[in-house]
């Protein structure tokens, strides 16, 4: 057999733009794109005119293994990932124990390679004693980045001192990741946190002026250092407004929940299963976040998918844990906002493919070129579902988006050429870890 696979009558999102092609996949790679292939392969697809996108990158995932997999594993994890049409995750570090070492890297690298259905990069965690470890992970397959909390979220992962951050800014290649908040300034309004009465009270202690501080002290750092840095989960009207003036030292995430979500409705419907870090805000700055979407200022969309348990969620605020999932919802809900004529689909490609792999060095990734791996997200955009706690492949059994009525369903998503999902199933197919181009 000429081919792996052959995928017919797609319509292939190419760098030229939408046409209507052939894909021919051999080891791994595509090898043919043209009008019209013989059909000389092990297995063929007709996709009649089903749109086929490069493999969506969800750059920042939280799947807990090891130490805290009742909520998750690299497995339900993945399942999820590709279920939703993601075809490449990037996991956290804030796990128990954190990923500090190479070493644990490694560890994740293997158990992912046995149960993850998706591609799979791992970060690698700051700690401020720990900076020989990040510059050996420098040319680590596998290793996608260095991630920095700067304020506490969940796990003991935490470093805001300046020159632990110059140090790191100044002796290490890969890319920065940054969770921005002033823990100084969280310290110091503890007691808005612990005398709430309610989960309302979250976004009052985790408020604009913690992040705004936080992000302003970090491109200052930056700056200093002649280093760019990659701003995780913006949620501010003010944080966008000074990142878009300040892009030469920074690219810029946000995520479904802060496009979709607001306050104080979502704290009114969801209670604690809203709460997240960042927290979910209000409407003027969803907007503004919109605006820097749409204006080219957010480089990335990832999910932040942070899965907890019913049981932890429940738990009166502030004994509530933040964070939600979000990796088997990220692509259907931008597809939706595609048919709902907010954004456009070259745009989704953009924050969901083309941008992931250009800034994390995947030069196989991202787009449907020749010689480029096998990655297909095959979407029904006039395909109708509604989101579903039951259907989610999350250990934590929820999402909350229960109840969204969604138009644009990912049908099929391809890993390296091996078919691990079809038509909402999952199945049997492993991913492999990401070759990132080592920086000189």
């Amino acid at each position: 057999m000429a081919f792996d696979l052959l995928l017919k009558n797609g319509n292939c999102f190419l760098p030229s733009g939408l046409t209507k092609k052939d894909i021919a996949v051999k080891n791994g790679k595509i090898i043919k794109i043209e009008d019209s292939l013989d059909d000389d392969s092990a297995k063929t697809i007709d996709l009649n005119g089903k749109l086929v996108l490069p493999g969506v990158i969800d750059s920042q995932v939280h799947f807990r293994e090891p130490g805290l997999i009742h909520k998750e594993d690299l497995g339900t994890g993945g399942r999820a990932a590709v279920k939703g049409g993601v075809c490449t995750f990037f996991e956290m570090p804030n796990t128990h124990p954190a990923t500090t070492t190479v070493d644990a890297v490694k560890e994740k690298l293997d158990l992912a390679a046995e149960k993850s259905p998706a591609n799979f990069g791992f970060f690698i965690g700051a700690s401020g004693k720990n900076l020989e470890e990040l510059k050996k992970a420098h040319d680590l397959p596998g290793c996608c980045g260095i991630k920095i909390f700067l304020g506490s979220s969940t796990g003991d992962l935490l470093l805001y001192e300046s020159e632990k951050l110059k140090e790191i800014f100044k002796n290490t290649t890969l890319t920065i990741a940054c969770h921005s908040e002033n823990e100084e300034m969280l310290k110091e309004r503890i007691s808005v946190r612990d005398e709430a009465k309610s989960v309302h009270a979250h976004r009052e202690w985790r408020s604009v002026d913690v992040c705004l501080s936080s992000t302003k002290r970090l491109i200052e750092l930056a700056k200093e250092c002649n280093r760019k840095v990659h701003v995780l989960h913006v949620t501010t009207k003010e944080e966008m407004e000074f990142l878009a003036l300040n892009k030469e030292h920074c690219t810029v995430e946000v995520t479904p929940q802060h496009l979709t979500l607001f306050a104080p409705d979502a704290y009114d419907k969801l209670g604690t299963y809203a709460q997240m870090n960042p927290p979910i805000r209000e409407k003027n700055h969803r907007d503004a976040l919109w605006e820097g979407v749409l204006n080219g200022v957010v480089d990335v969309i990832g999910s932040d998918h942070a899965p907890h348990t019913r049981e932890e969620k429940d738990r009166p605020y502030p004994a509530s844990p933040s964070g939600m999932p979000g990796v088997q919802t990220i692509l259907p809900l931008m597809l939706n906002y595609v048919n709902e004529g907010k954004i456009s689909l070259e745009r989704v490609v953009e924050l969901l493919c083309v941008n992931p792999a250009k800034l994390y060095q995947l030069s196989s990734k991202g787009s449907i070129e020749l010689e480029k791996d096998a990655d297909f997200s095959v979407v029904d955009m006039e395909g109708e579902f509604v989101i579903e706690d039951n259907d989610q492949e999350t250990r934590s059994g929820w999402t909350p988006f229960h109840g969204m009525k969604i138009k644009g369903k990912p049908m099929m998503t391809i890993v390296g050429g091996n078919i691990a999902m079809e038509n909402n199933t999952v199945l049997d197919a492993l991913g492999k870890a990401i070759e990132r181009e080592v920086r000189k």
